[in-house]
């Protein structure tokens, strides 16, 4: 029976808050593993892009307002851009042609920038986003490092190199008889902030160098 089955996750939101586990230290079930807090960091996010781009006045997002990691990452989003003055520009979108057709539509001087919350639909289209934002010379923030190897600006997420050194250990646990519920929910502590100065330098942008010498990785 699948009901037997030990489940392995891997969460970007709190586990405990969307009901995987009963608590950190006593999962209660056959669920445990890794923590991510990707949507945790989604203010630390803004934050930096506000100090990458000083005079950031205006920040689009796209999410789904239906799926709850994006919920409450844009809620995060949408106090940390009060608390900095920034204006957040909520795209709601429920299918990927909404989506792409949002991204296209995008033109300089609308927008700053693109900050992107907790939402997979949108991280699928990374690279539309990229291009798209490279046209019209919009800085781009991610939560996935991936996307700045493929061009975009920056990311600040945890490091899935370690989450998955932590995931193969809690693997080898399970393999070897250990119940997920005797296994406490582990936390990643390993944050990266990745830096692209060649995106960077094509939309005529200079990361200001107190911000450059904090980041983890500088792609240039």
């Amino acid at each position: 029976m699948t009901a037997d089955i030990p489940i392995l996750f891997c969460a970007g939101t709190d586990p405990v808050v969307v009901g995987l586990v009963e608590s950190f230290a006593k999962p209660g079930g056959r669920l445990t593993g890794v923590y991510n807090p990707t949507t945790d960091l989604t203010a630390k996010r803004l934050e930096l892009l506000k100090e990458i781009v000083p005079k950031l006045r205006r920040v689009v997002t796209f999410y789904d307002p239906r799926n709850p990691p994006a919920i409450e990452s844009s809620k995060s989003a949408r106090e940390a851009a009060r608390l900095l003055g920034v204006e957040l520009v909520e795209r709601h979108v429920t299918s990927v042609e909404e989506l792409r057709a949002g991204v296209r539509a995008l033109r300089a001087g609308n927008v700053d920038a693109y900050f992107t919350v907790s939402d997979p639909m949108a991280n699928n289209q990374a690279q539309l986003i990229i291009d798209t934002a490279r046209v019209n010379k919009l800085p781009t923030m991610f939560d996935v490092t991936s996307h700045v190897i493929k061009g975009g600006l920056a990311s600040y997420n945890v490091s899935f190199h370690e989450m998955g050194r932590v995931s193969a250990k809690y693997v080898q646990r399970i393999l070897a008889g250990v119940k997920p519920k005797d296994l406490p929910v582990q936390g990643i502590d390993k944050i990266e902030l990745v830096i692209n100065l060649k995106a960077a330098k094509q939309i005529g942008l200079t990361v200001p160098p107190n911000v450059l010498v904090r980041a983890d990785r500088v792609i240039r």
